[in-house]
């Protein structure tokens, strides 16, 4: 009941961070779980297989809401399911030891990728509910994205969210809906690469996807209150962060980084995440007041200047 219960929190913190920016899912819960003593490989595979259920929930509320772009699950889900199964075979056939080191690192550089893309330059806006991409763009992304997702324990929503709105061709609705929908054929390869490359064990883990998922069904309602309250920029930054020191720890322990280094390091990196937020939170205000003074300025003329011309005489 106790694991249960953990695991269930590490899905609702996760369903937090997926649910306030559009991605993150598995990157936050794969990093959870190796922190808490889960293998590399099986904590991607549980995570996987929760994903089965959540993304398949998600893309029918996206299609509902019509934020779909058909071609674009297409062109981007077909080739991110032969890329994840692909790294789902690789991690699975990695030791426990190796893979710890191979997935931090991935990992640790996708936290990086998106605390530097909330802060320094948040993802462009557009309204065309039609994506423009072809499928010479779009399949060489889904493929990478699926293979680091699940090689990596996550990163296809940080990979090809962040890369289609960084375009600024396409809504960010469009864009958020149709990743989310082929999310669910690159979670369904991954599960089934991890059912050839681990066996039964990986059917080890149903009280890891039970709770996952649990978690992230209850957190679903708070993640849609999160994202009307914090700034994406902010959040991202703040999560990047969090990933980035997690599986930072997790390097130093397994390549046994002194502590005199290990210290000098983490204070150079939480100095450079706090500079980080203070940017996210000064970009997030100085948008808001621009929002504001737009708004501002399509107020009506006051009764006393439409009743005087420019030289202040009375009309």
């Amino acid at each position: 009941m106790l694991n249960l219960l953990v695991f269930t929190l590490v899905g609702a913190g996760a369903q937090l961070v997926d649910g306030a920016l559009g991605m993150a899912f598995g990157v936050t819960a794969t990093t959870l779980l190796i922190f808490s003593g889960v293998g590399a490989a099986h904590a991607s595979a549980a995570v996987h297989l929760a994903e089965v259920g959540t993304t398949l929930v998600s893309g029918a509320a996206h299609w509902r809401f019509r934020n779909i772009d058909w071609k674009v699950v297409l062109r981007l889900g077909v080739p991110g399911a032969v890329g994840a199964f692909l790294g789902a075979t690789v991690l699975s056939g990695l030791s426990t030891e190796a893979a710890v080191p191979v997935t931090a690192t991935i990992l640790l550089v996708i936290g990086v990728y998106v605390a530097l893309r909330f802060s320094v330059r948040p993802p462009a806006v557009a309204d065309a509910r039609r994506s423009p991409h072809t499928a010479k763009f779009l399949s060489p992304l889904g493929f990478f994205g699926g293979f680091i997702d699940a090689s990596g324990g996550g990163g296809w929503g940080p990979i090809t969210t962040s890369t289609l709105l960084s375009r600024g061709k396409t809504a960010p609705r469009t864009v958020i809906g149709s990743v989310s929908a082929s999310e669910f054929l690159v979670a369904v390869a991954a599960s089934i690469g991890f059912l050839i490359g681990l066996g039964r064990e990986s059917l080890d883990n149903l009280l890891i996807v039970a709770g996952l998922a649990l978690g992230g069904a209850l957190a679903a309602p708070v993640a849609a209150w999160l994202v009307s309250r914090v700034p994406a920029t902010l959040l991202g930054t703040a999560v990047g962060g969090v990933i980035v020191v997690t599986n930072l720890y997790k390097l130093f322990d397994t390549f046994e980084v002194s502590s005199t280094v290990a210290t000098l390091l983490y204070v150079l990196l939480i100095a450079g995440w706090i500079t980080l937020l203070v940017v996210s939170w000064k970009r997030s205000k100085l948008t808001s007041v621009e929002s504001s003074g737009g708004l501002e300025n399509l107020e009506a003329p006051t009764p006393t200047a439409l009743q005087e011309d420019p030289q202040g005489q009375k009309i």
